[in-house]
């Protein structure tokens, strides 16, 4: 079909005027009517004074700050000012004069460097003369952007190193695709619905912000998911509780189940129905199938009442007491343990705790499910905690008592803001669409509070002071050394992990006194760990001792393909692989409390 004046004979049509002028304008008028329902409940706590400026200030000013360091290279000097200028400026009059050949010559005009983008796979973006110059000058913008921070000299890494991060958000938030009015596909859908698709995305709008009293609660998936329903279903009870978490046990599915007890340690940061999402993904319901009596740890959702807990009662009140929990289930004197995330940096702290004692630990192996233990290369998260912002976290922590889930949801997405945020932006708002029902994006925006003192003192003897690993942290009166732990440890990194980078578990693994299998497993945070072996997907590494490089551990490792499950489960059963009669739940020695998933799991923040 022909295509507009000026656009080339080949390039698609988008259409410029609403089919009926009447419903447009109608749908016009609604969409500012919702517009103004989420400006005023943006506005409402504000006025009511429930949610203060006074965060938000604050990260503003340390983006500003620090992209000012770099403003200040450059301005330093007149001609190195000019020199950058005149490098932009004269990309753009090259994508200018493409452009203008484009209206006599249909062929397009790439910039030799432009990498794929998915953000620009739709056609106008290629063939619209107007459309792909204005993704050039963005492109070209940000390629810019980048070199100014990459290329200032004098300023300390960590400082370059959160401009860099900041300046790239920066960028993906002003990408011409996140707004209606440069966006091909948007203008086509508004066209073609004659604006009814920017009416309901602004109702989205609005009832998301409202949902988030005051902020944007970005709904990533519909909401067809009810936890212990379609999610975290496998059987089981909640057979012990206290202020901090619930003791889930679950029912056994085989005659004989192995005579050590499994102990699994999730997130607080998360909550614990990731390892059962599902009945096909459950990690839980897999590990029963194959002979493990499985606890698991259902923390609690803390509100001010907790403000006081702190890494040492979630050591004591979440490690410990299920270790008691167990032995009175059960028995036992040793258990198997899995800590994944921030649950396995505490289960470390828990072994050297342990270690200090003369006893034999009762935890006889431990397993690490993308967890760090030492944070020299603990990726972009590192750049949130440096002791100006940890300062006014605290800060902000002090008024309530906890930080909002929320907060350290859109930490973790803006890890990934062109996949975990702007998508659902431009789908949500401005397309005007409910996102696809996932599980895994329900789980990931079923966020969870963290208590100040325990975030506080996680932030600053991890990230900031690295004090594990350099055997200075200090917990209930003793200073911990992990080296002391000889515990065997089966120790999982995640090859695309951006919250607990493969390099940093890796290094972590030579920190421990015991042995230590390492294995690298395909895929991310989430879906490397999440990986049954019915799925048949990714593939994981195995090798020698996890010492040097990890690049040059993968050029000598052995690739498997598949899930990494069974792997663990050999190695499990090479520690010791008695079995003995299935367990019942609670062992006659402890009444159960109500079915699992429990309640805990169920509070919302």
């Amino acid at each position: 079909m022909p295509g507009a004046p000026g656009t080339g004979g080949n390039a698609p049509h988008l259409p410029q005027i609403a089919s009926d002028p009447e419903a447009f304008a109608r749908n016009m008028a609604r969409a500012f009517e919702e517009g103004g329902k989420a400006l005023a409940a943006y506005l409402r706590p504000r006025e009511e004074g429930s949610a203060g400026p006074e965060m938000l200030a604050a990260q503003t000013a340390e983006v500003m700050k620090t992209i000012g360091h770099i403003g200040e290279y450059w301005m330093a000097d007149p001609t190195r000012t000019l020199e950058a200028q005149t490098r932009l400026w004269g990309q753009y009059l090259t994508i200018w004069n493409n452009a203008l050949r484009r209206t006599v010559d249909d062929t397009p005009q790439e910039a030799p460097d432009t990498p794929a983008d998915k953000r620009f796979s739709d056609p106008e973006w290629s063939q619209n003369p107007m459309f792909d110059a204005l993704k050039q000058l963005y492109l070209a913008t940000s390629r810019w952007a980048d070199e100014l921070v990459d290329k200032a000299e004098g300023i300390d890494p960590h400082t370059k190193a959160k401009a860099s991060f900041y300046v790239k958000q920066i960028s993906n938030a002003f990408a011409p695709t996140n707004f209606a009015a440069t966006n091909p596909a948007v203008l086509r859908a508004t066209a073609e619905s004659n604006a009814e698709n920017l009416a309901r995305g602004m109702h989205m709008l609005a009832e998301d912000i409202e949902a988030g009293h005051g902020t944007l609660r970005l709904r990533q998936t519909k909401n067809a998911f009810t936890v212990g329903e379609n999610l975290a279903t496998t059987p089981g009870k909640v057979i012990a509780q206290n202020d901090i978490c619930q003791i889930i046990q679950y029912e056994a599915t085989t005659e004989k189940v192995l005579k050590r007890p499994l102990l699994i340690v999730p997130p607080w940061i998360n909550k614990y129905y990731i390892l059962d999402l599902n009945e096909e993904k459950s990690f839980i319901r897999w590990a029963v199938a194959q002979g493990h009596s499985v606890f698991v740890i259902s923390w609690i959702n803390p509100d001010e009442r907790h403000a006081s807990k702190g890494f040492d009662a979630y050591m004591q009140e979440g490690i410990f007491f299920g270790l008691d929990v167990i032995k009175k289930a059960t028995g036992e004197e040793e258990v198997n343990a899995i800590g994944y995330c921030v649950g396995g940096t505490l289960l470390a702290v828990a072994l050297a705790f342990l270690a200090q004692s003369r006893k034999k630990p009762p935890i006889a192996s431990a397993t690490f499910f993308a967890a760090q233990v030492d944070f020299t290369y603990a990726g972009d998260l590192k750049l949130f905690a440096d002791e100006e912002q940890i300062e006014t976290l605290e800060e902000d922590m002090a008024r309530r008592g906890y930080l909002e889930g929320s907060k350290m949801a859109t930490a973790f997405n803006l890890l990934r803001s062109n996949d975990l945020i702007w998508p659902y932006v431009i789908n949500n708002y401005m397309a005007g669409k409910e996102p696809m029902p996932f599980d895994l994006l329900y789980w990931n925006s079923d966020a969870t509070r963290m208590p100040a003192a325990n975030h506080s003192y996680y932030l600053r003897n991890c990230y900031l002071e690295n004090n594990l690993t350099g055997g200075r942290m200090k917990l209930a009166g003793k200073t911990l050394d992990l080296g002391r732990v000889m515990t065997p440890v089966y120790n999982l990194a995640t090859r695309e992990d951006h919250i607990a980078p493969a390099k940093s578990v890796f290094h972590g693994s030579q920190y421990f006194g015991g042995p230590v299998r390492f294995v690298l497993s395909g895929s991310g945070h989430i879906a490397g760990v999440v990986n049954p072996p019915s799925r048949g997907k990714y593939q994981y590494w195995t090798g020698k001792d996890a010492r040097g490089d990890l690049d040059a551990w993968i050029g000598e490792a052995e690739e498997h393909k598949g899930s990494w499950w069974p792997d663990w489960q050999s190695w499990i059963e090479t520690l010791d692989d008695r079995r003995v009669k299935k367990r019942a739940v609670g062992g006659g020695r402890l009444n159960a409390l109500e079915d699992a998933p429990g309640s805990y799991v169920r509070m919302k923040s």
